[in-house]
């Protein structure tokens, strides 16, 4: 048994339990990685703002876990009660509450019909990815909040018909 700093091994319990890291469960969820243009700069833009911030949440405590999730099916949007590619949620809540889309050419070729992707609203102007300040403000906001993670708002769940169109036009 290794021995923490100012600790002794004997393993009789007189030293403090190890302290649990707080985790920020930080999912991000999209449509298509190789083509969409929205969905890899959503990528690159959640990779800067966590590059920006790890070692800060790290040294306060905070382990920061990334789960990146690619809707490949009907089933897995209806698992994770997807709204719209791409999506980042943090401790299960959206960064970006007002889901709102435009077409988006990348992801219409890939299924062949006319389909929409998110569009970010930050600080009152629209952007097709977000911006990496969008993503550190709502990483610190459940952090200094002190949010813990929520399961996504249980309301009945219905399959967008955009990502209907979608899914259907990959068969």
């Amino acid at each position: 048994m290794d021995s923490k700093p100012g600790c002794c091994s004997c393993g009789g319990g007189c030293c403090p339990p190890e302290q649990a890291k707080n985790q920020i469960i930080i999912d991000f969820l999209y449509l298509d990685l190789s083509v969409c243009k929205r969905c890899q700069g959503t990528e690159d833009s959640l990779d800067q703002a966590i590059d920006q911030v790890s070692e800060t949440l790290k040294s306060a405590g905070f382990e920061i876990v990334v789960n990146r999730i690619n809707v490949t099916s009907k089933e897995l949007a209806e698992k994770h009660r997807f709204l719209s590619s791409p999506t980042i949620r943090i401790n299960g809540i959206d960064i970006d509450l007002d889901v709102k889309e435009s077409a988006c050419k990348e992801c219409g070729d890939l299924c062949g019909d006319s389909v929409d992707c998110r569009v970010w609203t930050y600080e009152g102007v629209e952007y097709s990815e977000p911006p990496k300040a969008m993503i550190i403000n709502a990483i610190l906001k459940s952090v200094y909040s002190g949010q813990k993670k929520e399961p996504v708002i249980k309301t009945e769940y219905k399959l967008p018909d955009n990502l209907q169109r979608f899914f259907d036009g990959l068969k």
